[in-house]
């Protein structure tokens, strides 16, 4: 992460949606990238969509054969999460958005990596604070909110808690730029900035659905053409996974009480229905993977 012709190793927790494409971004800009989840096949799993994405790239054009041969050997699944954390630099921790489970990888993670180690959440919403409780350095802890699909997505919200280090931060933000993305600094509070602006539009396009405004097509048409949003609202969503949409609202109408964060029926409803967006075939939209 300090720069120089040889990067450090990076080690990223949880297989899944934002899992894998940290890995590939971290590893297609050099550093040798550690994938480790609990479970063994994700981490596989993970490892094809890699592929699949570099796959897609080099069709389109947009990658190079070269540069995804190179992706590839920078990236390996590990079984064991110590031998994952050995001598890295960073720990991206990207498990489910669920406050205890964080907490519990985060407090064994920390002994087993160096003093000098960064360790950062992609946590889209939950409070960086409040997992900082359970370090015992938590001067070395922030968030790094990668948005899906994360070698497309451009932004990455770098959450700065209220006891993160100045040169915590500096090398966060370094290793940002270095995998080509463009950091927003924002300070730990509900939603951060992109939960909150995000997460309103979405619920209040459910709303609209919910009412028979317009179908959701149009309405995230009228996002993309009248306001220039690459991806409507809705479509976003079912990328995102209904049921993650649905816990951070909750979430964000706990802690700030504001009506509009007040998850819709339409919302419960589909979660309930098992109907949770891309990763089940069927949300506001049907998917083929």
């Amino acid at each position: 992460m300090e720069g120089g012709a040889v990067k450090k190793p990076v080690a990223v927790l949880g297989g899944g949606t934002m899992g894998h494409g940290v890995a590939q971004v971290a590893a297609q800009a050099g550093y040798p990238t550690r994938l480790y989840d609990v479970d063994p096949d994700a981490a596989n799993r993970a490892l094809r969509r890699i592929r699949r994405n570099l796959d897609k790239g080099v069709d389109l054009g947009k990658v190079q054969e070269s540069t995804r041969e190179k992706t590839l050997s920078h990236v390996q699944a590990v079984p064991r999460l110590e031998d994952a954390l050995d001598g890295v630099a960073l720990v991206v921790e990207a498990v489910p958005e669920k406050l205890s489970l964080k907490l519990e990888i985060l407090r064994r993670v920390e002994p087993q990596v160096a003093e000098s180690a960064v360790l950062a959440t992609n946590t889209s919403s939950l409070s960086v604070d409040a997992l900082a409780e359970g370090l015992q350095r938590p001067g070395r802890f922030l968030g790094l909110h990668f948005f899906n699909p994360v070698h497309i997505m451009a932004l990455v919200e770098v959450v700065r808690g209220s006891a993160t280090e100045p040169d915590v931060l500096e090398r966060a933000l370094h290793f940002v730029r270095e995998i080509g993305k463009e950091p927003v600094v924002v300070k730990d509070s509900p939603g951060f900035a992109s939960s909150r602006l995000g997460v309103a539009l979405g619920l209040e396009a459910m709303r609209m659905v919910e009412e028979g405004v317009a179908e959701a097509e149009d309405i995230d048409r009228v996002l993309e053409l009248g306001y220039r949003h690459p991806m409507g609202p809705l479509k976003l969503s079912d990328l995102v996974g209904l049921d993650v949409r649905l816990g951070i609202a909750e979430y964000l109408h706990g802690e700030l009480g504001q009506e509009h964060f007040r998850p819709p029926k339409i919302l419960r409803r589909m979660v309930q229905e098992g109907k949770l967006g891309r990763k089940s075939g069927e949300g506001f939209y049907r998917w083929e993977d």
